[in-house]
């Protein structure tokens, strides 16, 4: 189990589960009412659409024949990511900006990777230090100089270096 595992851990148990089914010919409909369910959920978690709840897998391990647990476990590894990705959201750590630098605008409804451009010019003509590390932190220098060279506001290495 622990090398299937490590080989698909974090994919959703239902990409998995239809690689299986292929692998084996076996047709969804049939072998859905075989373990009585019904074929619409068992065609939407193939799909990635649905999770896989603990009775479920355990009546298709059984019935396929893998180790007790073993797509409940990848469904907790999936579930595991998909909260990691919710945490890495896509704007920066907003207790560092201040509100004040977007005054004109509501800071929480800013499309960071849209306005990116507008953003980085702000923060590196009225922010302070912390602010300008965020955004190194959050857009990485490139993307910063890119954007810094473009206006006549100096490339930050030059900036911080003055």
């Amino acid at each position: 189990m622990n090398n299937y595992i490590e080989k698909y851990k974090g994919i959703h148990p239902g990409i998995i589960l239809e690689r299986e089914f292929k692998k084996r010919a076996l047709h969804k409909r049939p072998f859905a009412l075989s373990i009585g369910e019904h074929p619409q959920t068992l065609s939407a978690i193939t799909k990635g659409k649905r999770k896989l709840n603990t009775s479920l897998a355990l009546k298709i391990e059984e019935k396929l024949g893998l180790e007790e647990g073993t797509l409940v476990i990848l469904q907790t590894y999936f579930d595991i990511n998909e909260e990691k990705k919710k945490k890495e959201t896509n704007k920066p750590n907003l207790e560092i900006l201040r509100k004040s630098l977007f005054w004109d605008t509501d800071i929480i409804k800013i499309e960071w990777d849209k306005q990116y451009s507008a953003v980085i010019r702000r923060v590196f003509e009225r922010g302070n230090e912390m602010e300008k590390q965020e955004l190194i932190r959050f857009y990485g220098q490139e993307k910063i100089n890119n954007v810094l060279n473009q206006v006549s506001v100096l490339p930050y290495e030059i900036y911080k270096n003055k």
